[in-house]
């Protein structure tokens, strides 16, 4: 009898290691049983009548699963949409363009007659125009706001109050207007502008560009200061679009001051000195978060004054009984590229007080 390790006959003869070696190299994993195209029915299912042995199997699918496809469809998709966004984004920050230097146009009203004056300021203001005019920031007054195709009530609103800073430190701050200041005023301009600013102040010049008369009002103190802190105000201020990136507030007003001989005593008169105003402010996104402005045009008109007298440094009123002396305002010459062409207008009588 054999061992409990070899069969009772022995080892076959032709076969080394018996049947068992002679498959021992062939391996049927489960990937291997599941590629098989037939498949074995169980005993229960071959019980049925004429059932054959095997049935086919479906052919397997090779290459990517659907799951798989899908998932690299989606990367390829975003990927296409990122580099598309990219290049094409509607929302992309455009390239800030410098802004246009402020054009200022400043024109000396000469009066015919001699300055009226009286010992009161407000003796003046009763018997003028800007007798019903209203006293300080309050003239400047804030329109309704409504808000545009590209800018919101609240955005408007900012450029609004802006512009009134603006108008309020460039013309009523008692500093700026005889103490010669500008940091009140400068501190509100778009920083691109800032040159002009400086060079205006640094080298004032009446070319249309330079003159520290077009930023803000004020007096020559050695000439004139003012008889009354309450200056009278009249005026509007208007928004609109100027274009998809930009807000444009428009300023117009009237202001009067009464003003007196510097270092005069308390019996010298009062004169009333009158400024208009136009002023064109621009907003950019910028502007509006940063509490600043670009300010574009500025014309004014101021009287009384001298044709003959420099306006562009500082105004140079004339006060209560003085006359203008003959003459037009400084030559121009035609010849000299740049430069602005010297203008004069004549004060109206019915612009003085009738005292």
């Amino acid at each position: 009898m054999g061992g409990p390790v070899e069969p009772p006959e022995g080892t076959p003869e032709g076969a080394p290691g018996g049947g068992e070696d002679e498959y021992r190299s062939v391996v049927f994993d489960e990937s291997f049983v599941r590629a098989a195209r037939l498949q074995e029915f169980s005993a229960q299912e071959r019980m049925a009548d004429h059932a054959p042995a095997v049935r086919r199997r479906p052919p397997l699918r090779r290459g990517l699963s659907r799951q798989a496809l899908i998932l690299v469809l989606l990367i390829a998709v975003a990927f296409g949409t990122a580099i598309y966004m990219g290049v094409r984004h509607p929302y992309q920050t455009q390239v800030a363009q410098p802004p246009e230097p402020l054009r200022m146009t400043v024109i000396p009203l000469a009066p015919a007659t001699a300055v009226p004056g009286a010992a009161h300021a407000e003796e003046l203001y009763a018997h003028s125009p800007a007798a019903q005019f209203r006293i300080g920031a309050d003239g400047f007054t804030l329109p309704a706001s409504r808000r545009t195709a590209h800018f919101s009530d609240s955005q408007v609103v900012a450029a609004l109050t802006t512009a009134k800073d603006y108008l309020v430190r460039s013309s009523l701050d008692p500093d700026v207007l005889t103490g010669g200041a500008t940091r009140p005023v400068r501190i509100l301009i778009d920083p691109r502008q800032l040159d002009q600013f400086d060079e205006s102040f640094e080298h004032p010049s009446a070319d249309g560009r330079h003159a520290p008369t077009g930023w803000l009002v004020r007096f020559d103190p050695s000439r004139a200061q003012l008889a009354d802190s309450r200056i009278r105000v009249q005026g509007t201020l208007q928004a609109a679009e100027f274009d998809a990136n930009t807000l444009e507030i428009i300023a117009d007003h009237t202001l009067v001051y009464a003003l007196k001989p510097t270092g005069a005593d308390g019996k010298a008169q009062a004169s009333l000195f009158t400024v208009r105003r136009e002023l064109h402010f621009r907003f950019d996104r910028d502007d509006l978060r940063m509490h600043q402005a670009e300010l574009v045009v500025s014309y004014v008109q101021a009287g009384p004054l001298a044709c003959a007298e420099d306006s562009a440094n500082h105004l140079r009123p004339l006060l209560a009984g003085q006359t203008a002396k003959a003459g037009g305002p400084a030559g121009t010459d035609p010849y000299a590229t740049g430069s602005a062409t010297a203008l004069c207008g004549s004060l109206a009588t019915s612009a003085q007080p009738r005292v």
